[in-house]
């Protein structure tokens, strides 16, 4: 028999083993598992889009300010929100944990320190969206991964759309420091936990282990979000996402 006889042969033969003749109700169950699969992932999907565009407009008040004794910053770079705080005060020096050693620049001049939180395979594998990955998005989507602290010095902020500065006082100060402090991973001497990468994103940045995981529903918005209300100021009642919280300082 020569070739082409050979491949019509076999093109028979798959083509009975899939005819729906040949296993009618093994194909409807699994055409209505798949449909159900389906439509189930869209009305999932669409039921956290309503969530997110909705509970985000629930506001959480800010608590009276009884003195303006600390500015902070909410900065966005348009898809995540850092917590920008003093590096010194009366109440903490950041800088004895979150070392400028940890930087590239090593720069000791900076008096700003912005914290952001999230999936640390993003953080470390991902430098631009374009080189996302199927693998690093799943993990990150349903918590499989483990967190980072992102953690970068400024050596000042202009406000704008997307930097808000923000007065509190040194009462509520400290709940933020406790907030942003009980975030990160300590190793068994109390020490926070440096991560050792290439990743940095400048040279003023560095990456330290954290607690939690990213997940859809506690993201890094979700954790910015939450220090604005352990520190008694504007937030959403919950949000994934930037832009609900940067509207509450319109």
């Amino acid at each position: 028999m020569d070739s082409a006889g050979r491949w019509a042969d076999q093109e028979t033969v798959i083509l009975t083993i899939f005819s729906p003749d040949n296993h009618p109700v093994q194909l409807k169950k699994f055409l209505k598992i798949t449909l159900r699969v389906v439509l189930g992932f869209i009305a999932f999907v669409a039921l956290y889009l309503l969530a997110a565009w909705g509970i985000s407009k629930i506001p959480v008040s800010a608590e009276p300010l009884t003195s303006a004794d600390v500015a902070i910053y909410i900065l966005t770079n348009g898809v995540h929100t850092d917590i920008v705080v003093p590096v010194k005060t009366e109440q903490i020096d950041w800088s004895k944990e979150v070392k400028f050693d940890n930087t590239v620049g090593k720069d000791t001049i900076a008096n700003l320190v912005g914290f952001g939180w999230g999936d640390k395979g993003f953080y470390l594998n991902t430098p631009t969206w374009a080189e996302l990955k199927f693998s690093v998005a799943f993990k990150a989507a349903t918590g499989l991964s483990t967190s980072a602290i992102h953690a970068t010095y400024h050596k000042g902020l202009i406000e704008s759309s997307s930097c808000k500065k923000i007065m509190i006082s040194k009462a509520q100060y400290t709940r933020l420091i406790t907030y942003i402090s009980s975030s990160f991973k300590t190793d068994s001497a109390g020490h926070i936990i440096n991560i050792k990468t290439s990743a940095n994103y400048g040279s003023d940045d560095a990456f330290y282990e954290a607690k939690r995981r990213y997940n859809l529903f506690y993201t890094c918005n979700t954790w910015a979000n939450n220090a604005l209300k352990s520190c008694g100021q504007r937030a959403c009642l919950w949000t994934p996402a930037d832009s609900p919280i940067f509207n509450k300082y319109k």
